[in-house]
């Protein structure tokens, strides 16, 4: 295989779509062709979760430690080629080289964090009302695990996922996004350089309908771990739960930024810029509905334009095809009776960049206001006070997360009392969060199980009681 293909990866070996198709993947930056990638069907997706069927009893039966030991290894190997990796990304996503290094670095911390649970593994032991039983609880690998990524974050969406999966004794087929084709095939490649049996993790390109969903209806896969929009984590749901699968599915946010009338307004229009536009717009906890109070409304919109007249672009999304949408969306909102304050347009003539986006005027029933854009596009709201404005934070089908500014610790406690979210922040932006700080949202945000912290284990692995009943006679 060259450089130029990202091939499937099925028991330790590179493999094209068995039918031979393969798809080209654009550079975001200027539209040029920057590789092809296998374009598998259900016999490719049948073959990998074949292979990790058949290597996934002798990891299992390695210990918590030792499976521990791999993903520390695995992660400093990465550290290693941290540079390698990081322009893999930026060549796949169009992003600046220093966000994709700190992905890297998540990532990185990802695996140390998890290579540290194999020591922690704990379980706990407990009495019960029959006498002479004593309870205790271990963890079991799901079995096999069908992980399917957005590509938003290429490195750290697979990290929250191949590595808890790996530390808890699973074998796994990773579907990567069609537009992040190679950082998924290349940080497999990877694990089996640091020594992970082949078959563990098994790679399966191509489009969803045609490689994900052969991994979502086959009954051998034990657990589905998808991240990606609420549509298509119907789409799976409805698949899973005709065969009862474990299903964790880490979906969309219309996150909401409140600014109160006691905030520092230049600290609210810094985190609102990282918030909106960091990434394009692209991440699943991005700031698309900023909420001001109306006693400093102006002041705050004043600042918050300056800022984005000097603005560096933010780089381009990730397909054309999304940027037709995102303005699109855009326009219609125009023709609603909105105003753009900034942006809405495209940005140069080569590669798919957007200009940062503001726009004001769109009523709470908008497709504007309700739907998650996945773009550097931010509605602004006036609200009267706290009240209104928690109002207005939960009246999305979303629950990802929310923050607030202000001084008063009353006022940001009420917030996060009243507000429907997952993950709630007070004077910072609606994202930030670290490897040991479980994630996930409420709502049409996800289905209640956490991504990262030791919280991911509770998705990767299974709680088995052990009953042990002592006779006294034979002491």
């Amino acid at each position: 295989m060259s450089s130029a293909e990202a091939p499937n990866l099925v028991a330790g070996e590179d493999r094209p779509a068995a039918d031979g198709r393969w798809l080209e993947k654009t550079r975001p930056a200027d539209g040029a062709v920057l590789c092809r990638f296998a374009r598998s069907g259900a016999a490719d997706a049948d073959a990998a979760v074949t292979a990790a069927r058949a290597a996934q009893p002798d990891w299992a039966a390695r210990t918590p430690v030792e499976r521990g030991d791999m993903v520390r290894a695995i992660a400093e190997l990465l550290r290693e080629r941290r540079e390698e990796a990081s322009e893999l990304v930026v060549a796949e996503t169009g992003k600046p080289l220093a966000l994709a290094r700190g992905e890297t670095a998540a990532a990185i911390e990802m695996g140390f964090f998890m290579a540290g649970e194999g020591r922690r593994s704990y379980g706990r032991t407990t009495t019960a009302s029959m006498p002479h039983r004593t309870v205790l609880t271990v963890r079991r690998p799901v079995g096999l695990a069908a992980l399917l990524i957005s590509f938003n974050t290429p490195l750290p969406n697979v990290a929250w996922k191949a590595f808890p999966s790996i530390l808890c004794g699973n074998a796994a087929v990773l579907k990567p996004s069609e537009h992040t084709p190679l950082s998924g095939w290349w940080l497999a490649r990877l694990c089996l350089e640091a020594g992970l049996p082949p078959g563990v993790l098994n790679v399966v390109q191509g489009l969803g309908p045609e490689a994900g969903t052969p991994l979502v209806e086959d009954p051998r896969v034990d657990l589905v771990s998808f991240t990606g929009s609420a549509g298509t984590g119907r789409v799976i749901a409805g698949a899973t739960a005709r065969r009862l699968a474990k299903t964790c599915l880490e979906l969309g946010g219309k996150n909401a930024l409140v600014v109160c009338d006691d905030a520092d307004l230049a600290r609210a229009v810094e985190w609102t810029l990282a918030s909106a536009f960091s990434n394009a717009g692209q991440r699943c906890a991005s700031a698309s509905r900023i909420v001001v109070f109306d006693a400093v409304y102006d002041a705050f919109v004043g600042r918050l334009l300056d800022a984005v007249d000097s603005l560096d672009p933010p780089g381009p999304v990730i397909a054309e095809e999304s940027m037709e949408r995102i303005l699109a969306a855009v326009a219609r909102a125009r023709e609603g009776g909105a105003t753009v304050l900034r942006g809405g347009e495209r940005v140069g003539e080569r590669g798919w960049h957007v200009a940062p986006t503001l726009v004001e005027g769109v009523s709470l029933d908008a497709p504007l206001s309700c739907e998650e854009l996945f773009g550097p596009v931010a509605t602004l709201y006036r609200v009267a006070d706290l009240a209104e404005a928690v109002a207005l934070v939960n009246d999305s089908p979303y629950g990802l997360t929310a923050a607030i500014h202000t001084p008063s610790v009353h006022r940001a406690l009420r917030f996060a009392e009243q507000v429907a979210a997952g993950v709630v922040v007070v004077n910072a932006g609606t994202h930030g969060s670290e490897p040991h700080m479980g994630f996930g949202g409420v709502k049409q945000s996800g289905t209640g199980w956490k991504e990262a912290g030791v919280e991911a284990l509770d998705v990767y692995s299974e709680t088995q009681y052990v009953n042990l009943v002592v006779d006294p006679g034979l002491a």
